[in-house]
């Protein structure tokens, strides 16, 4: 069934909002200096499906979703060559449903063995396997904030080899060792809004840099993760992608190094409330 059109004042409305951001993001890119452009990924959680293909219609192709059943049902109907992040909550019992979307390009909150398990074995067992592995991003709860999700930051003395590496590091490590069909590709953090509005340079986007630089040392101590930590160092710049910045602290994240952001309302407008099902 095709998806119902937007209005074209609404499209026109979704496109040059888009193009707002990205004259920004190309700014602070400039800025910033040398390195890899940021990906954009457009957050279009209990907007339409026809908001998605307006935008889909000018040529953008990363989008990002927080509840697993709604992006399921638009995985569904919308064009299959769309790139999906998940960006929500990562419960154990959804890692089937989400892995089994084939154009998924990434989870963003894996904060746990358990999760990393359950996502292996579901695409391990699908009867056509991707083409690639599906890209994960640990996240990291930069803020401490206790009603947010994440695993602890690192600091360079909490990620040597004697002291453990704790939680970020296990994980990490069992990704590159026993998920094949994972990619482990970065960190992921949500800042506090605190930060966001306020400080600079951001906290909590340092503390991410922070956590990357223990997490790859720590890594590299691992005889048996030796290839694992070079390939992964050979594929991409600084060998873990940042996915930091949203709507309002975007431009900031990526004058700090974020090679991800993730921005919903500043392109889409606000959004309606969630009702339970």
């Amino acid at each position: 069934m095709p998806v119902e059109r937007a209005t074209p004042e609404r499209a026109e409305e979704l496109v040059h909002n888009y193009q707002q951001i990205v004259t920004q993001v190309e700014q602070a890119t400039q800025k910033r200096g040398p390195g890899p452009k940021p990906r954009l990924v457009v957050v279009t959680k209990l907007k339409p499906s026809s908001d998605i293909q307006a935008l889909y219609e000018h040529g953008i192709r990363h989008f990002g979703e927080n509840y697993p059943q709604e992006l399921e049902g638009k995985a569904k109907e919308l064009p299959e060559d769309i790139a999906w992040h998940y960006i929500g909550t990562l419960q154990s019992n959804k890692c089937k449903m989400l892995a089994s979307i084939p154009n998924l390009f990434a989870v963003e909150t894996l904060t746990s063995v358990k999760a990393a398990n359950q996502l292996h074995s579901t695409l391990a067992a699908l009867p056509t396997r991707r083409p690639a592995p599906l890209n994960v991003f640990i996240q990291i709860n930069t803020s401490g904030e206790e009603q947010k999700s994440g695993l602890p930051a690192l600091s360079p003395s909490s990620a040597s080899a004697s002291a453990g590496g704790g939680e970020v590091v296990d994980l990490a490590a069992h990704i590159l060792a026993k998920c094949p069909t994972l990619r482990l590709r970065g960190l992921m953090t949500i800042g506090s809004l605190d930060s966001s509005v306020s400080a600079h340079p951001n906290p909590d986007f340092e503390r991410l840099k922070e956590t990357r630089t223990a997490l790859l040392a720590a890594l590299r101590e691992r005889a048996d993760l030796k290839a694992a930590v070079e390939e992964l160092e050979r594929d991409q710049e600084g060998g873990l992608e940042l996915s930091m910045g949203m709507s309002n602290d975007f431009v900031e994240a990526i004058e700090q190094g974020s090679t991800n952001v993730r921005v919903g309302s500043s392109i889409m407008g606000a959004r309606p409330p969630r009702h339970s099902s």
